[in-house]
């Protein structure tokens, strides 16, 4: 006996479309939400893993006809769907072991299962705590052929540092960082044009890059996703644009906007188009109320499913706690204002050239000029990085993290307290009484205040922080790494129950390259030293003859400068 049929099912232009009697296609629109409830007729399906295997599954209730080449179609793009969530589960299981990813720099193994997850799935928001690598998760991919050539859109201040980290974990990979707003000839070397292109989404949002590159890239890391929270943004459009094209596509960041249900959609519908549904589906299903900002109703739930669809995965520094070592240093590269450097250049000219000439000067003078040398520059270099050591604090704030800062200069702190204002920062320098520093102490331990600033050089002995704070940066940096160690021990003392995280920040210009050098931070990997007992620098001898040595290396500088106009 022939088997009845409702209707047929045929493959066109990438969608399934369904001719069928008149209950079933009734029945087909409630089972398939995202079906427009007032066609009529015809109904259309997009051909995707998940409504394939959903089409199958309707078919045993209502079976359909259809050629024997779109029931292969149907039933091998369905399996497909079950082995790819097999995949994910197999990856995600405790006891898997990802494979090793040929780079120079060995990740770890939360790493490398992130790198696993992404490129089976063929999209990833990571969302790990700050400090666990999600940057060098995203050059891990790099080294599958098939996301090459790759696209890295971040921060204003931040395309340097990544091609810094790539030269570092990937140094094979050719890299350009996008110079100009309007689009141009990507540079070639040997007849080999870059594999990762790098441009921040005020280039991606001006310029006509996003075409450019949409023909261009393979995949497309997206850090700071967040940024593309606003669907009517330049930004993200042609983030959007470029996805469409790409085979992968990564989003990085710690704070994932989901307390707002239709920001978080239009990031998954970057990464993933249409994973969550319409958007009026999306906030009919998960918010509150139906509105562009309607809140979620249950974020847990609605973490379980991104997690559970392979869209997410999110690991804090607890869940990976095995594979931290207790202390973490991260040397950071932050920009620096030149207009700041430039106003300090003639008094530092001087000084240098008073330093380095013996036969001109007394000891007494090369002495004081010295002394003087040190402070113009180190409070120089100070004030120009001052505004984005700022921002990167408030990035780590807005992560959830408490913060001290060091630093040294009274300069410095102001910059750093006019652009915290909001975050009503509390002070732990050399000018407060004692009974000062114990009420801002106080305030910080018991959380009315996210942010420290502290002195270099104060603080020995306090004990209590370690209950609130887990994260150390260094907005200015000292010669003495002694000096840096016993700041870090402000945090990283008994009773921490959490790893620790220190960001050293670097000034691409000043006195901060010379000093990071001395101190061996460049020598860091980007998660700091593998083993905690490692010493965090170099020892070297003598303050003086740091100081003759970067005298003698800001008048080459300036010299090479005023030779290439």
């Amino acid at each position: 006996m022939r088997e009845r049929t409702y209707g047929t099912i045929t493959h066109v232009d990438n969608f399934w479309e369904i001719e069928a009697e008149p209950h079933v296609v009734l029945r087909i629109k409630r089972v398939f939400q995202r079906i427009n409830k007032g066609s009529h007729g015809s109904v259309r399906l997009a051909d995707t893993q998940d409504i394939c295997r959903d089409l199958l599954w309707f078919m045993q209730r209502y079976p359909l006809r259809s050629s024997a080449e779109d029931l292969a179609l149907l039933e091998e793009c369905a399996r497909a769907h079950i082995e790819r969530l097999q995949r994910l589960e197999d990856i995600l299981d405790p006891n898997y072991e990802p494979a090793d990813i040929d780079l120079a720099i060995a990740l770890r193994d939360y790493q490398r299962r992130a790198v696993e997850l992404y490129l089976a799935n063929g999209y990833l928001l990571l969302s790990d705590d700050v400090g666990l690598g999600k940057t060098a998760v995203g050059i891990g991919s790099f080294a599958d052929e098939r996301t090459l050539p790759a696209v890295v859109v971040t921060l204003t201040h931040l395309p340097k540092q990544w091609e810094q980290e790539i030269n570092r974990f990937a140094p094979d990979l050719h890299t350009h960082v996008v110079k100009k707003s309007r689009a141009y000839q990507l540079p070639e070397w040997f007849g080999r044009s870059p594999d990762v292109v790098i441009l921040n989404y005020a280039k991606m949002s001006l310029g006509d890059w996003p075409q450019v590159l949409a023909r261009y890239a393979k995949s497309v890391v997206f850090d700071e996703i967040q940024e593309l929270r606003r669907d009517a943004s330049l930004k993200w459009q042609g983030a959007k644009h470029m996805a469409e094209s790409a085979d992968f596509c990564l989003g990085l960041s710690a704070t994932p906007v989901y307390n707002y249900g239709g920001e978080f959609f239009n990031i998954a519908e970057v990464l993933k188009p249409d994973i969550l549904g319409t958007r009026d589906e999306f906030l009919r299903e998960w918010c509150v109320r139906c509105s562009d900002k309607g809140e979620v109703q249950d974020p847990r739930a609605f973490g379980t499913y991104l997690r559970d669809t392979g869209l997410m995965l999110r690991r804090t520094r607890k869940d990976v706690g095995r594979e931290l070592p207790g202390l973490t240093r991260i040397p950071h590269t932050v920009e620096s204002d030149a207009r700041v450097l430039l106003e300090m250049k003639e008094t530092a000219t001087e000084l240098a050239r008073i330093i380095l000439e013996r036969s001109t000067h007394t000891k007494q003078e090369r002495f004081t000029a010295s002394g003087q040398f040190d402070m113009v520059m180190r409070q120089a270099t100070g004030l120009a990085k001052a505004p984005y050591v700022a921002e990167f604090v408030r990035m780590l704030v807005e992560q959830g993290e408490a913060v001290v800062v060091f630093g040294w200069h009274r300069d410095v702190y102001d910059v750093w307290a006019e652009k915290l204002k909001d975050l009503n920062p509390v002070w732990f320098t050399g000018s407060e009484t004692a009974a000062q520093k114990e009420k801002t102490k106080q305030a910080f331990v018991a959380g009315e205040s996210k942010v420290l600033f502290m002195s270099l050089r104060s603080g020995a002995g306090i004990d209590g922080l370690q209950d609130v704070c887990r994260t150390v940066v260094f907005g200015e940096l000292d010669w003495s790494p002694g000096v840096h160690e016993q700041c870090v021990g402000r945090i990283y003392r008994d009773g921490q129950p959490e790893p620790v995280m220190a960001y050293f920040l670097i000034a691409d210009d000043g006195a901060d390259p010379f000093i990071a050098d001395v101190l061996g931070l460049k020598r860091q990997q980007i998660e700091g030293i593998r083993t905690p007992e490692g010493d965090l620098a170099e020892r070297v001898s003598g303050r003086s003859k740091q100081l003759h040595e970067l005298a003698a290396a800001y008048l080459g500088q300036q010299t090479a400068r005023a030779a290439t106009g």
